[in-house]
Parts: C-alpha cells; structure tokens; sequence
C-alpha cells in the first residue's frame, strides 16, 4: 500500500506562562492511502495535538515542532511556511473540527463560506464553486441545499452544521481528511448517519480519514488500524481485528474493559482504570502509565519502555507478552447471550418490591405540558408556541433509576426543570410525595428543595472558579442550615471522602481539578442535604470512558448508602441501560414509550426506540449491527407534525400516523408504547 502520511518521531511543544511543556513525544505513525486510523485515547492524551500539527495549525497556538518529520505525499510539512501550508489545506487536506459552530465564521453564509475555499485553490470559477458546493450539501444528506447556501450557520442545527462542515472539508477533494471527535456533540441518530456517511465518501472520493475519537464503538465500525495514545506518546498501535481481539497494553485493556456495552451485565460494577491522567507537565518517571498500572513492577517505575513488535503489533510495555497470556486477560472481550441477559438482569424493581418501597411513588407527573410563547399575537393571529413538553404523565418510584432518552430538542432537560419548579408547568400537575409543587408558597417550595438536587452536565460550568471547593460543597447547608464554621468543614470534609476525594481538598480552587473529579465535587453538593431525589442531566456524556464508569459506580454506591432516588437524563444508551430500572423514550416533547430497562433493550416496541438502538456503534469489529437508519433529523417543537409525531422519520408509517395522535397504552405488564403499528 503507498503511503501518504508519514509521520517519524514528532515531538511538540507548547509555551506557556509557566514556562514550555513537551505535549506530544516521539509519535511514529503511517496512513496509506484509502486507509482509516483511529487515534483513541483519554482526554489529555495528545490525540488533537498530533492532528493539529498535521495541518500545522498548532504555529497559531504557541505550539512548535521541536523535532521529527510530517512528509505529505512527499511534501515534509515541518519545513513549508505558512504560505506554503495555506495552499495545501483544503486542496490536499481538509480538517473537520469537534465544534462545527466554531469552524464557521457566523457572519457569512455556509454558501459564501464554501465556494470561497473552492475559487480560493483555483478549482472553479464563481458559478462552479455554486454549482459544487450545492451537489456537495446535496451529497452529505442536508435537504434543500439551493436554500441552505443562502443561510446562516446559526440557523442550522447542529447535525446539519456537521455535515455543511464536512461538506466545505471535501470541497476540493482532499486527499487526507483529519476528524477529530466529529460526532461527540451529537446524538446517537446523527452520529450513526454522520458516520455511514463518513464511511461512503471515503470510498467516493479514495480519501485517507485520520479520526480521532474516545468512543471505542467508532473506533471498532470506523478503522482500518488503531494507534492508542496516552500521555502524549503512542503506546500501542494494531489493527481493528488485532487490538479487539487481544490488545496487547495494561492501558488498552483498561480502555476496552471500561466500555459499557448491550451485553454488559447490570449486575456487576463498571470496570473503570483507577485514578486519572497525569498533566503533560508533570508527568512519572519510567512507563508514563506506571501509577495506574495493576501489572506494574520497579523497572516500569525507572525506564520508559520503547514501542517495539510484538505478535505482529507494536505495543510500549515491558511484559506484553507475558500479559496476553494469563488466563483472565481477555475478561472485556465475551459477550453475553441474548435469553442469559434476560434471565440475569431482572434485578432491583423486585428487589424494591420486597422491601414495600416499589409501589410508594415519589414523583408524579400528569398531563404535563410546558410550551415558551414565540412573539407577539397580531390581532388576527393566534401567538406561536414551541412546545417543549407536551401532555406527559408518567410516575418515579422511590429509591429506583428512571431513565430519559432521546435526541436533542426531544424535551428531556425541560421536563427535568419543570420537575424541579426551576420552570413552572403551562398545564398539568407534579407531584412530590403527594405535594402539588405549584401550590406551594416560596417558603414552602424551599422547604421541598432541600430533598431534590441536581447533577449537572458540565463539571465546568456548573461551579464558581472563583470560590474554594470547601465553599462550593457547603453552600448549602448556609441556605438550610445554621453550622458553625467548624461543624461546616467536618460535614464538607466527610463529603469529600464519600465521593473519593481527599479531606485535603477543601480549600483548592476548581480549576485544579480534572473533569472527573468536578464532577464529583458536583454530586457532593448535590448529596449535601441528604436529598431524596437527584436529577443528573447528562451527568457523564462529558467524561471519557473510564471516568465514566467510576462515576457511574459512585452514583449507584450512594443510591444503596443513602436511598436516592434518580431521574437519569442522557443520550449515551448503554450507560443509562446499566443504571436505570425503567426508562422513558421522549421524541418532540411526547413520550412515546416506557418500559423496564433490559425489556426496552430487548424488545423495543416504538419504531423510534428500535432506530435510537441501532445506532449506537458497537465495539465489537466481527458484529457488525443491523442498521436500522433514522433519516433526517428531528423537526421544529414549533411546528411539530400532525398525527403522530414521528411519521415524518418513520419507515413504517401509514396514513393513519399522518393524521391521528397515537395514545401511550399499556402493551404488558409495565411496558406502554404511543404507537398505532408497535413492533
């Protein structure tokens, strides 16, 4: 196979105020021409790094080549100015950012924005590049692409900004396409269809892919070859087939050990890599992996294993051959049958019944609707609505997991806050142990606070940078409780320690933390008052995958310590299939199906659930899924369609969906679907 990128011991560094750090160390890598790599590894590991100096773009970030060669098609892209490079991106290779929002200016059209790049490298004359970029739009499945051109990128969401991305990346045919995370933002339909797609112009147009994602499910449909990097050196390279099927380093294993996929067994505890990544400036002598190591040993303490051959592959360990051959090093890799999962993971809502808890309702929810008016009613018009939640009912028992699944504007975060009073209901009731929340006073309403609390999606966002994390965890027992100082910091510190962090940490400030760790400092505040209840919105989705897991383990662990009761919101499947007891499907404001959770996975009854399930990648390369596609993308919660809602997207629809509303009806025991035709 010819080789087109070659890139031969890169090293990179990046200046700072604190001085310069190595980001990248003595990266070996080959991609031949029509060739898929995969670049996995945990956030930090240097994965982005590696493909910005590709394209050189780290020059605009403080970054610099210190030493080895990037050759292109023959061109060595570590000596070309910047001149040189501007006439090589795009032509010969194109890049396709993780934030679609962020690589288009707002201020032009997507149509100006691409035609430019094509006129730019001489590839047409202005009605060409029209011409081209509207059969590329056309090409990449955004529907309408005449009228999309003359739109701003604002006004497209963000599935069909990825594609519009994808699109002006292609524009000149380039030879090697960078994608770093192109589908982490996005919802498992999306991320299915942006991947088929990925996969069908790859061998339109015999482009290279150099795609960089923590999803190892992508990683496992997508590759032709998988380079694993940690710490910012690459620490085992092989094929899909070869590294799926026996990987070769301790971190590796770990990485696929942590997934959590459909056959994983509810039962046991997530198997996540202890402790986090180390910080590029501070990092362990020897084997950078050494301190969360289970197999290491003195020498990997002192020397830094090469990246050498080993069975066919190259892995940086001293003992991977002896590794791969213990008996319970393959333990990731055996997938349960169908008819055990069922028989083994009928767990706890039997459980809870036996304990009288199951029947108590904590939350309930009826007729619930919550809809934002849109501008101003003319004298002949009726104003317009976008209704967010539309006529929901549905109930949260004591002490159980309630999952909520769906695509992005599907109405999940609304009617979490709606729960909470953090917005107040248009129509219908909830109810909190047979309290209706609008009817109580202020005074009361805060009374009730103290048992409901929230975990939310970024770890980020979600603290103040500028107070300590003694301040953040016990604020609020100076809303609901009068502590002395001294008595404050004993409960903080205990907190702490629950949620396996250090008592030290108390007066260190968030951004001395990892994401992992916010977020524990999250859920701390959130178990503060011993609340009842705890909404967690997207609590993970932000995390990598082995992250993930250990706060996964730390919610249930407190859910059995304190008795707590969950509304899981999230669009990864498999982690709310492993924490949930039921779950809740909600399309455009509708929920169209609950079930008990292995039930939903099992037997999807809504042809939405069947679709959402398909599209999660599998991590396992010899099972290839049954594809089941949902075109398109969710419609308008302004302007949703008529009879059900879903008949726009849905292969099975008749005309009887175009026209009457589906009713959510009892199938069996637990399990109700709003469909007219259900599987």
């Amino acid at each position: 196979m010819k080789q087109l990128l070659e890139i031969e011991n890169l090293s990179v560094q990046f200046t700072t105020n604190k001085g310069s750090f190595t980001a990248i160390q003595d990266v070996t890598l080959k991609i031949g021409a029509g060739e898929t790599v995969c670049l996995v590894g945990e956030s930090g590991s240097g994965k982005s790094v590696t493909s910005k100096s590709v394209m050189r773009l780290i020059d605009y970030e403080n970054g610099v080549i210190s030493s080895g060669q990037i050759v292109l098609d023959g061109d060595d892209l570590t000596t070309l100015s910047q001149k040189e490079l501007r006439a090589l991106r795009g032509k010969k290779m194109a890049m396709v950012f993780q934030e679609p929002m962020a690589a288009f200016d707002p201020v032009f059209t997507i149509g100006s924005q691409i035609t430019e790049v094509i006129i730019q490298h001489k590839q047409g004359n202005r009605e060409q590049a029209w011409e081209r970029a509207v059969h590329l739009l056309k090409r990449v499945g955004i529907p309408e692409p005449e009228i999309r051109m003359n739109q701003y990128p604002g006004e497209l969401s963000g599935g069909m900004l990825q594609r519009a991305m994808i699109a002006m990346a292609l524009s000149c045919n380039p030879q090697l396409l960078i994608a770093d995370e192109p589908t982490t933002a996005l919802d498992v339909t999306i991320q299915a269809q942006i991947l088929h797609l990925l996969q069908e112009l790859k061998e339109e147009f015999n482009m290279s892919i150099l795609l960089i994602t923590h999803d190892m499910g992508i990683a496992a449909e997508m590759a032709d070859r998988i380079i694993v990097m940690y710490a910012g050196q690459i620490v085992e390279q092989a094929t899909v087939q070869q590294l799926f099927t026996k990987p070769h380093h301790p971190y590796t294993r770990g990485l696929l050990r942590s997934i959590t996929t459909m056959d994983s067994d509810r039962t046991n505890r997530l198997f996540s890599i202890e402790g986090t990544i180390p910080h590029l400036s501070d990092l362990p002598t020897g084997c950078r992996f050494h301190p969360r190591c289970p197999f290491a040993t003195d020498r990997c303490k002192k020397d830094s294993p090469p990246l050498q051959s080993v069975n066919g592959r190259l892995a940086a360990c001293w003992y991977s051959e002896d590794l791969v051959k213990l008996e319970d090093w393959q333990q990731h890799a055996a997938p349960t049958d169908k008819a055990e999962r069922a028989g083994k993971n009928e767990r706890t809502i039997p459980e809870l019944g036996e304990q009288g808890s199951a029947k108590e309702k904590l939350f309930e929810v009826k007729g619930l609707s919550k809809f934002y008016p849109i501008g101003k009613g003319t004298f002949n018009r009726s104003k317009a609505y976008i209704r967010a939640v539309d006529d929901v009912s549905f109930s949260i028992k004591k002490g159980e997991t309630f999952g909520l699944v769906g695509e992005s504007g599907s109405g999940k975060s609304t009617l979490g806050r709606v729960l909470l009073q953090l917005e107040r209901a248009t129509e219908g009731k909830v109810l909190f142990e047979g309290k209706e929340l609008s009817e109580l006073s202020a005074k009361g309403l805060q009374g009730v606070r103290r048992d409901m609390q929230v975990i939310f999606q970024d770890p980020y966002g979600s603290v103040n940078p500028r107070w300590k994390v003694g301040d953040i965890i016990g604020e609020p027992f100076d809303v609901h409780e009068s502590f002395s100082k001294v008595e404050k910091r004993a409960k903080v510190e205990e907190l702490l320690e629950l949620v396996g962090l250090n008592r030290s940490m108390y007066d260190r400030f968030p951004h001395e933390f990892s994401g992992g760790q916010r977020q524990r400092i999250g859920i701390a505040r959130a178990i503060a008052l011993h609340p009842q209840f705890i909404l967690a919105d997207e609590a993970v989705s932000a995390l990598d995958v082995s992250v993930q897991a250990q706060i996964v383990n730390l919610m249930q662990d407190l859910q059995k310590k304190l008795g707590l009761t969950y509304l899981f919101i999230a669009h990864g499947l498999n982690i709310v299939r492993h924490l949930s007891d039921r779950i809740g499907v909600m399309y455009l404001g509708k929920l169209v199906e609950i079930a008990p959770s292995e039930e939903l996975f099992l037997h999807p009854s809504h042809h939405y659930t069947k679709g959402l399930l398909s599209s999660i990648p599998s991590p396992d390369p010899s099972r290839k899924r049954e594809w089941f596609a949902i075109e398109g993308e969710i419609p308008s919660p302004a302007n949703p369609p008529s009879g059900c809602r879903f008949h726009t997207r849905c292969p099975a629809a008749k005309a009887r969906c175009r026209e009457e509303q589906p009713e959510l009806l009892q199938l069996r025991e637990g399990h109700w679907t709003a469909c007219h035709y259900p599987l």
